[in-house]
């Protein structure tokens, strides 16, 4: 169900429109004096929103443009389930646009490297032995699911970890006119550095096969029509994509 954002707790703003591209939260466009921002819905708690200063740092110095949370007058990044962030004028980033920017993504994850989890969260190692974390609950699942999602996390578990945007596609990123920024770190966590690669080329078919687990696991608490719709894609799919001995 569509709401209007209250965000009273920020100030006085005017909500303008709903804004696309959210899957999991809703997103509007918002004005106060001539400025624009942008309000989402979010079920993180506070330090799961406050984790994420030290990460979109790290972006910055490696070249991106990344809108900020705004602090409400408590001081919380979120009110009633709401968050704040300015709006960013720019132009969708191509595809071809966005494989440029390989570079800049080694930088990102150079640095981001020491960053330590984030509160709630696990990487895909971390749940082989654990059932829940930030946005995955395994034991929601059917039982006979759940071992081979982990048996597709399993072929990758042995690559290297670093803290990671979560969803670095060309659908949250912008071009503008200082550079391209990076939006939506909701899902933003310690993870397997492949998973901010996927939208490029080169990646293989054990990493496609565990980023498509991760991707019913998730959706089954919040997407449940499209887990299983991608759950048809994955269960044909087990022993092909395997390496022959």
């Amino acid at each position: 169900m569509v709401q209007k954002p209250d965000l009273s707790g920020f100030g006085s703003f005017s909500v303008l429109r709903p804004l696309t591209g959210g899957h999991r939260a809703q997103v509007w466009l918002v004005g106060r004096g001539g400025d624009l921002f942008v309000a989402k819905s979010t079920r993180r708690t506070e330090d799961q929103l406050r984790w994420l200063a030290p990460l979109q740092a790290q972006a910055r110095r490696a070249g991106f443009v990344v809108p900020g949370l705004i602090p409400a007058a408590s001081g919380r990044l979120s009110v009633g389930g709401w968050t704040l962030e300015p709006f960013l004028p720019g132009t969708p980033m191509m595809r071809n646009a966005f494989w440029r920017l390989v570079p800049k993504i080694t930088v990102f994850q150079r640095l981001a490297a020491p960053i330590g989890q984030r509160p709630g969260f696990l990487s895909l190692p971390e749940l082989m032995f654990s059932d829940r974390g930030g946005d995955i609950d395994l034991s929601a699942l059917p039982k006979k699911l759940v071992p081979a999602l982990r048996a597709a996390w399993a072929e990758v578990t042995h690559q290297p970890v670093c803290a990671i945007h979560g969803d670095l596609t060309p659908a949250n990123m912008i071009q503008t006119d200082t550079g391209p920024a990076l939006i939506d770190w909701d899902e933003a966590r310690v993870d397997l550095r492949f998973l901010d690669r996927m939208a490029l080329p080169g990646r293989s078919a054990l990493e496609i096969r565990a980023h498509l687990a991760r991707e019913i696991a998730v959706g089954w608490l919040y997407e449940p029509d499209h887990a299983r719709a991608l759950l048809q894609r994955f269960t044909p799919a087990a022993q092909a994509q395997r390496p022959r001995p």
